[in-house]
């Protein structure tokens, strides 16, 4: 069997079923193969009219496994985790909204990738400027997730990683607690941030330099990311590479209101 020297993971929101959907889709589709990546976090699928999840599997040959939908009809998004290897384990759970209906989620993957077992999350957050702290308490929610998964088996050569559309930048406070900055929900579990330690300049994600991002009141804002888990067996997962993707139309169409994060992460067997 083939043994890789790096694992390509990408984060990706496709902003759901706004703006015209059907000529996105193409250019959706076009800009996941010119990626490459073995295993993609994604945001915003549409779960049905156009069924995103089926063509992940039949038109890309992704295995996929997803969160299901909310309990309110009008957030019929998804979030998933695509993989090039098969998917040997998954779960998801509900994070906390306060008193709206129940809609966030995060999702996770054990990907049994050419040199272990992996488990990969992907979430979405709460998106108001005013909801840092309820994002604190999703991302603790999350956090003691991974915790629970490591703890299970933490003789694994690759680290848990955490990716998605956070909707906080990197100075937040539910940024700086994820990243050992300030204390975080589980002792001895913090995370690298892979464009701070491998991505060139600020990295907006969320950009108005993107012709669907008009007239923001806080634009130019890093929101998604890929976050890898510590301690881990170094230099596995040690982010070597991150650039932003879906920058460019694809016959005149840009696929989505956010850029999306590829990561190249280090592979080094014992």
């Amino acid at each position: 069997m083939f043994m890789p020297d790096s694992l390509r993971l990408a984060t990706w929101n496709t902003w759901w079923r706004n703006g015209d959907l059907e000529a996105r889709s193409p250019a959706i589709a076009a800009t996941l193969r010119s990626i490459d990546a073995d295993v993609i976090g994604l945001q915003e699928l549409c779960s049905r009219e156009p069924d995103q999840i089926t063509w992940l599997r039949d038109e890309l040959g992704y295995h996929v496994t997803t969160a299901p939908v909310g309990e309110d009809d009008r957030f019929r998004v998804v979030n998933a985790v695509a993989s090039r290897w098969p998917i040997s384990d998954a779960g998801w759970a509900f994070l906390d909204v306060g008193p709206a209906p129940k809609h966030r989620t995060v999702v996770w993957a054990e990907i049994e990738t050419p040199v272990g077992p992996w488990d990969v999350f992907s979430t979405h957050l709460s998106h108001g400027f005013d909801q840092s702290a309820l994002r604190c308490r999703q991302l603790d929610e999350i956090v003691r997730l991974v915790d629970e998964r490591r703890q299970a088996d933490r003789e694994r050569l690759l680290p848990p990683v955490l990716v998605g559309d956070l909707n906080a930048v990197p100075d937040s406070d539910e940024i700086r607690r994820l990243t050992g900055r300030a204390a975080g929900a589980v002792p001895g579990l913090v995370f690298s941030d892979a464009w701070e330690l491998a991505g060139d300049g600020p990295g907006e994600t969320y950009s108005e330099s993107n012709p669907y991002v008009e007239d923001s009141a806080w634009p130019e804002r890093r929101l998604d990311y890929v976050l890898v888990s510590w301690p881990r067996r170094r230099p596995n997962c040690n982010p070597m590479h991150a650039e932003r993707f879906a920058m460019t139309a694809v016959d005149g169409v840009v696929p989505s209101d956010h850029w999306g994060v590829v990561v190249d992460l280090a592979v080094k067997l014992p």
